[in-house]
């Protein structure tokens, strides 16, 4: 089968490319890890989010999701591992399916980035998370270690505040990039920050047992990374220019890459605005450009 269209990715560009699709009539399939992108590792609780004045990222990404199950889009949950560009795009899966698409559109989104420490990798799940609430409530009653003065990094120490017994702050800086509003709420709230703090190595057995940064330590049975994301478009480099933090470059109007046919939606590609509302914007854009190139090089359906 040769689809119009297939979407790569299931956060808010994603999701919405595809329930623009179905209004078209197009032959639409979407390829997706997993449903949520950023909201599932980034956010707790949405504020800016129109028609809502306060809404939990899984709620959001749920009532996301359901929408584009009710709509006439075919879904797998696979890891597209490569595409390239023939008479059609042909993409092929981690699970070694081949699918092929007149348009694609990648909506890919980022990865949480690494700490790149002693101890990470070998305490994933073992006390390392990347994800707030997913693992939160595991911590009741326990110290945990939010790594990042972000905006991100404050909201996911108050999310964890509910739960943990103790909630520590690190920030490499001198100065915590989040809004002081938030930094005043986290204080109140007893949590404990520490700027100039390099986080060094991870200690434990069985799980997380301590943290060192500089020349310190502090017991915590969970540490939590929140220090900004990792856009990956390594699956298609052959087809698209990427810029030295590895996003894909775009034509802003049209949300076209160099090849035609693929379009890049959210924050794979180098808008600088990387939130919820831009990401839904943009996946219905690409998908409205896709279907001008569609009629225009294959015709009507």
């Amino acid at each position: 089968m040769i689809y119009d269209l297939i979407i790569i990715g299931g956060g808010s560009a994603g999701i919405t490319a595809g329930i623009y699709a179905a209004r078209q009539k197009m032959k639409t399939l979407l390829l997706t890890k997993s449903f949520g992108g950023q909201m599932v590792h980034k956010s707790v609780e949405i504020e800016n989010y129109p028609g809502f004045d306060k809404v939990s990222s899984f709620e959001l990404i749920q009532r996301f999701e359901n929408q584009l199950r009710s709509k006439d889009v075919e879904i797998e949950v696979d890891k597209v591992l490569s595409i390239k560009k023939e008479e059609y795009f042909y993409i092929l899966t981690e699970s070694e399916k081949q699918y092929q698409a007149k348009v694609v559109i990648i909506a890919t989104g980022s990865e949480p980035r690494k700490l790149n420490i002693k101890g990470e990798k070998e305490f994933l799940g073992k006390g390392v998370s990347y994800c707030a609430t997913c693992d939160g409530p595991i911590f009741s009653n326990k110290s945990v270690a939010v790594i990042g003065g972000g905006e991100a990094g404050f909201e996911t120490a108050m999310f964890l505040k509910k739960y943990a017994s103790e909630v520590f702050v690190l920030e490499q800086n001198r100065e915590p990039r989040a809004s002081k509003e938030i930094q005043e709420k986290a204080s109140k709230a007893g949590i404990k920050l520490i700027v100039g703090a390099q986080a060094k190595e991870i200690k434990g057995n069985d799980f997380v047992e301590e943290l060192l940064y500089n020349e310190e330590s502090i017991k915590v049975q969970g540490i939590f990374v929140q220090i900004g994301f990792v856009p990956d478009a390594s699956f298609a480099e052959s087809l698209v220019d990427i810029n030295e933090r590895g996003e894909i470059i775009v034509d802003f109007e049209s949300l076209e890459t160099k090849t035609p046919g693929l379009f890049a939606a959210g924050d794979i590609n180098i808008g600088k605005v990387k939130q919820i509302v831009t990401a839904c914007g943009e996946g219905a854009q690409a998908t409205i450009y896709a279907y001008n190139y569609l009629i225009k090089n294959y015709g009507p359906n």
